[in-house]
């Protein structure tokens, strides 16, 4: 639903939606949107800050999340899916491995001038999620165990 807002709502309905993380401050843009895409437009502009500038748009709309939780979403998919039906292991090194991209680049960017660019953010994002997703199927694993 997060990659089909765009699509399931007329073009160029969202205009900017750059708010701030926890707040509901797209209402009004929101409160006209079908049902489906209100819940996920809700949802983003909650949860993301939602900076056009950070964020995607097709079909005349921006995303309802940023390029970097995009990643994140997609990735935890890839790597819970990916993951179905395997044995996995994970290591504390690899989970720091993967981790590591995203805690540079938004750390740095959050410190200094440099700007990241969606596509770091987007394949820092992956990389985080696919690590993530694994080990969500790792934990519900061991719970179904006990």
């Amino acid at each position: 639903m997060i990659l089909s807002g765009p699509l399931i709502i007329e073009s160029g309905e969202t205009g900017d939606l750059s708010g701030s993380v926890g707040l509901y401050d797209n209402k009004e843009v929101i409160q006209g949107m079908n049902p489906i895409a209100k819940m996920v437009y809700y949802l983003g502009d909650v949860n993301c800050h939602q900076l056009s500038h950070r964020s995607y748009e097709y079909n005349n709309n921006q995303m309802p999340f940023c390029a970097r939780d995009v990643g994140i979403f997609v990735g935890l998919a890839i790597g819970f899916i990916g993951s179905l039906g395997r044995k996995m292991e994970l290591t504390l090194p690899i989970v720091i491995l993967c981790l590591l991209p995203i805690g540079l680049d938004g750390t740095i960017q959050l410190v200094t001038e440099y700007e990241s660019t969606n596509p770091k953010r987007v394949i820092t994002g992956l990389i985080a999620g696919i690590v993530t997703g694994i080990a969500l199927k790792i934990i519900a694993d061991s719970l179904d165990r006990n």
